[in-house]
C-alpha cells in the first residue's frame, strides 16, 4: 500500500476548503490567480486539482469570483465558455493562444498584507 503524507484529515480539508474560498474571494477585478497558487497559500502546495474541485462543488463557490482562477499557463477552465466572457468583461485580455497573460495580469497578495496571510 502506497503512503501519502501529505492526505488530510476531515478537519484540515474542511479548513482548505474554507482558505480555498477565502483566498478567491480576494482576488481583484482586472486580476487572475491559478489554481497553484491558491493551493500554495492554503498551505497545501500539492492540492491544486483540490482547489478546482472545490470551487466547482461548494455552494459558496457562487457567490465568488471563481472565474478570476485559471491554470498556470492561463488556460481557462474546460467547459466553462463564460469564464473569458467575465474575464473580458473585467479588462483582461487574451493572448493569440486563447490564454490570459499572465505576467501582466497574475495576482499575488503583497508580503505585508496581513490580513491575506493570516488565512490559516
Amino acid at each position: 500500500m502506497i503512503d501519502y503524507p501529505d492526505r488530510m484529515s476531515q478537519e484540515q480539508a474542511r479548513r482548505f476548503g474554507e482558505d480555498v474560498l477565502s483566498i478567491v474571494a480576494q482576488i481583484p477585478r482586472g486580476r487572475v490567480t491559478t489554481y497553484g497558487h491558491i493551493a500554495a497559500w492554503a498551505g497545501w502546495p500539492s492540492h491544486s486539482r483540490m482547489v478546482g474541485r472545490t470551487l466547482r462543488y461548494s455552494p459558496k463557490a457562487a457567490e465568488l469570483p471563481c472565474h478570476r482562477v485559471v491554470n498556470k499557463e492561463g488556460r481557462t477552465a474546460p467547459g466553462w465558455a463564460m469564464q473569458r466572457n467575465m474575464l473580458e468583461d473585467e479588462g483582461i485580455r487574451f493572448k493569440a493562444n486563447g490564454h490570459v497573460d499572465m505576467v501582466k495580469y497574475l495576482w499575488e497578495p503583497e508580503l505585508n498584507d496581513d490580513d491575506f496571510w493570516n488565512i490559516t
